[in-house]
């Protein structure tokens, strides 16, 4: 059966996978189907066959405004698809895990789009909490329009501190490559990166997201940063927090079972692989004597280009929660 615009609007069950051109392509979608989709992107693990196409012109002729929602912004490669799947364990919210819809934004300059995105993206079962989105480092760049959409959002920003993030993604040649290719799709923000190393690639990339987290936190009364090193070393307390934060009932039990459970002691990405904090840090610990040269560059650079690190550092320790 067709859904109608209104089910579209308000049903959890009809999902805004992505953008064709001028279609929204829905697909369905059910609370199993969120949870197993460790990513909502081409990797989504749907509840079954039917993806629809609707133009977009036909969705603005019904104009919805997005409910409130709960954000998780990143530098990626810091344990954000940790903390949000371990959201999924502790109460009836959904979890959305980096939107290809939503990405897809951060390219198309068009507010129109944009805001429609969000408000399909809002919808939440009857009866549940705020839903919750991860989002990735392109929607980053997005951070004033989302801002201003919604200053009132309780939004998460995770991050890490400039050695660590080059601990996390100089570590092998995949996550270089990776480097590379969302720099050179977001170059229009970083400043001029021809010909940088990889250490200063890095380095342009973190500091121009550590400037949208902090200009974010300026106008959002309900942001709070949290450094991925202390969400690692102490997830309890962290979990209990951003919970809180997102108004979800979580129990002392839920906490701990989900603290204790198979999600802390796997790869978060890749539930198959066994992984956990003491394994991190033992990697970590190696990286660092093989890439001290790239940190000291890397730092070089931000010392040159930043003269107002001091202040963006402030910013964002200041709303640590």
């Amino acid at each position: 059966m067709t859904p109608t615009l209104e089910q579209l609007f308000t049903s959890p069950d009809h999902y805004l996978h992505s953008w064709d051109g001028g279609n929204a392509v829905f697909v369905p979608m059910d609370r199993a189907a969120y949870q197993r989709s460790i990513f909502l992107d081409r990797r989504i693990s749907p509840a079954g066959e039917g993806a629809m196409g609707v133009p977009g012109a036909t969705l603005l002729q019904e104009p919805h405004k997005a409910l409130q929602t709960g954000w998780i912004f990143h530098v990626a490669h810091c344990g954000s698809t940790l903390l949000a799947r371990a959201l999924d364990g502790l109460a009836d919210n959904l979890v959305l895990r980096e939107p290809l819809a939503l990405r897809q934004q951060a390219f198309a300059d068009n507010p129109a789009q944009l805001a429609l995105t969000l408000a399909l993206l809002s919808k939440r079962y009857g009866g549940a909490g705020q839903t919750v989105i991860k989002a990735n480092v392109p929607v980053n760049f997005l951070l004033s329009q989302i801002a201003a959409a919604d200053p009132a959002a309780p939004a998460v920003f995770l991050h890490l501190s400039l050695s660590d993030y080059l601990l996390a993604i100089l570590r092998s040649d995949n996550h270089r490559a990776w480097l590379r290719g969302v720099t050179q799709q977001l170059a229009v923000h970083l400043g001029e990166i021809e010909n940088l190393t990889d250490a200063k690639l890095a380095a342009a990339l973190w500091l121009a997201m550590m400037r949208r987290f902090a200009d974010a936190i300026d106008v959002m009364p309900n942001a709070r940063s949290l450094d991925a090193e202390h969400f690692f070393s102490d997830p309890r307390q962290a979990l209990e927090k951003v919970a809180k934060l997102y108004g979800m009932a979580a129990t002392p039990a839920a906490l701990d079972a989900v603290v204790s459970g198979p999600l802390f002691s796997t790869y978060s990405k890749n539930p198959a692989h066994a992984f956990d904090n003491a394994a991190r840090l033992e990697r970590r610990a190696a990286m660092a004597e093989v890439l001290g040269d790239e940190i000291a560059e890397a730092q070089n650079w931000v010392e040159r280009n930043a003269p107002d690190a001091d202040d963006l550092a402030a910013v964002i320790k200041g709303s640590a929660l």
